[in-house]
C-alpha cells in the first residue's frame, strides 16, 4: 500500500486543479490519494457538477462546513479537518490556491507536524484587502513544500524568506485541465441554444464583494454592461450572490428584458470553457479565468485593480479595469487588439506529473 495523501478541495477552483493531480497520484503505485472535500461551496450547482465532470469520483470524506464568515468558515474547517487528521492521518496534506479551506487546512496539518504541500504557491496581490491575499501568505510560510506556476511565484517566496529548497515551479495546473478536457469543451453544443444578437458575445463572471456588494458599484457595472451590449451580447452565468444583490438593487427585470444580455444560472466546466473558447472577450474579476484565457488566446478584461497572477499581463493576454472603465477598455481592445504573446514556460499540460516527480522526490528523500 502507497503513502496516503490527502488531496483537500472545497470550491470549484480547488476541484479543477485537484482532478489531474489526484489522476497522476492514483496512478502511481507509491501513493494512495485520499480526496478531502470540505464543503466550503455546498451548491451542487456551484461544486458537485465539476467533481462529476472532471471524473474524481465522490470524495473520501465530506467535513460539510457550509457557508459562513469568513473566521466561523474556517473556524468549522479547522475543526473538522484536525478531527479528520487524529483519525486518518496522512503522509501529507496538498492545500490548494487560497480560499479558507487551504490555509485552515494547512494550519490543522502544520499544528500536527504533517508534512503541507502547496499547489499554486507564491502568488500574490499585494492587495491585504483582499482575504485570498492573507490566506496565501499564511499558507506559504507554513507549507514545508511549495509548488508555483511561474517564476513570479518563486520571486515572491524568496523575497518574503522562505527557503529555496522547498519552492518547486511545477507550472499551471488549470493548464493540464484545459488540455485533457480540450476536446470534450470543443464538442459542447452549448452555444446552440443561445441566440445570438450581435456578430460578438462576451462571456461574463462577476462575484467579488467589492463589486457586488456596493449597491453603487454594481450600479456602474450594470450601466456598463448595458452600454456594452448595444455591441455584442452578453453571456453572463450569475454567480447566487450576484444574481441577490442585483434583485436587491431592482435591476433584475432590465436585464432579463434586454434581448442581447442572456442571464444563465451556473454553468458546468464544459459549456463554460466552450463559451470562453468562442467569445471575442470574457470579462471577470475571477483569478482562474485569467490564466484560461491567456492559454486559449482570448482577450480578458479582468474588473479589479490588482491581480495575484501578473503574468497573465506581461505574457498573457490580460488587462485591468475598474467598472467605470469598462465600457472604454473593451472599445480601445477592439481597436488596438492583443499583442503577440509568448508561451509561458510550463504551461503545458503536465503539471501534475511534476507535482507528482516532486512530492516522490520529497517524502523518500
Amino acid at each position: 500500500m502507497g503513502k496516503l495523501i490527502h488531496v483537500v478541495v472545497g470550491a470549484r477552483p480547488n476541484q479543477m486543479k485537484a482532478a489531474p493531480l489526484l489522476k497522476a497520484l492514483r496512478q502511481h503505485d507509491k501513493f494512495e490519494p485520499i480526496l478531502v472535500d470540505t464543503g466550503q461551496h455546498y451548491d451542487h450547482e456551484m461544486a458537485g457538477i465539476f467533481m462529476q465532470q472532471f471524473g474524481m469520483g465522490a470524495p473520501d470524506f465530506s467535513l460539510q462546513v457550509g457557508s459562513g464568515t469568513h473566521g466561523e468558515q474556517t473556524g468549522k474547517i479547522l475543526q473538522r479537518y484536525e478531527a479528520l487528521l487524529l483519525e486518518h492521518p496522512p503522509s501529507a496534506t496538498i492545500v490548494i490556491g487560497d480560499i479558507n479551506s487551504t490555509v485552515a487546512c494547512a494550519l490543522a496539518a502544520s499544528k500536527l507536524q504533517i508534512p503541507v504541500v502547496h499547489l499554486e504557491a507564491g502568488l500574490r496581490s499585494n492587495d491585504r484587502s483582499m482575504p485570498e491575499e492573507l490566506n496565501r501568505i499564511v499558507t506559504d510560510h507554513l507549507a514545508d513544500l511549495l509548488w508555483t506556476p511561474s517564476a513570479d511565484g518563486d520571486e515572491n517566496l524568496l523575497k518574503s524568506g522562505i527557503d529555496q529548497s522547498k519552492i518547486i515551479r511545477v507550472g499551471n495546473i488549470m493548464i493540464d485541465t484545459l488540455v485533457s478536457m480540450k476536446s470534450a469543451v470543443e464538442a459542447s453544443t452549448f452555444l446552440q441554444g443561445v441566440k445570438i444578437h450581435h456578430q460578438e458575445f462576451a462571456m461574463v463572471t462577476l462575484h467579488r464583494p467589492s463589486n457586488v456588494d456596493v449597491p453603487e458599484t454594481l450600479n456602474i457595472l450594470l450601466d456598463e454592461l448595458k452600454a456594452v451590449s448595444l455591441e455584442m451580447d452578453i453571456l453572463w452565468p450569475l454567480h447566487p450572490r450576484t444574481k441577490a444583490r442585483i434583485q436587491s438593487i431592482g435591476r433584475m427585470d432590465e436585464l432579463i428584458d434586454n434581448p442581447a444580455i442572456h442571464l444563465m444560472g451556473p454553468l458546468g466546466y464544459i459549456d463554460f470553457m466552450n463559451g470562453i473558447m468562442h467569445s471575442n472577450c470574457v470579462i471577470t474579476d475571477s483569478g482562474g479565468i485569467q490564466e484560461e484565457t491567456t492559454w486559449l488566446g482570448v482577450p480578458c478584461i479582468t474588473l479589479r485593480p490588482n491581480t495575484e497572477r501578473p503574468i497573465t499581463i506581461s505574457q498573457g493576454t490580460n488587462v485591468l479595469a475598474s467598472p467605470k472603465t469598462l465600457q472604454s477598455e473593451l472599445i480601445r481592445l477592439r481597436k488596438e487588439g492583443l499583442p503577440i504573446r509568448e508561451e509561458i514556460e510550463y504551461w503545458d499540460g503536465k503539471t501534475a506529473q511534476r507535482c507528482v516527480q516532486s512530492l516522490e522526490q520529497f517524502l523518500w528523500r
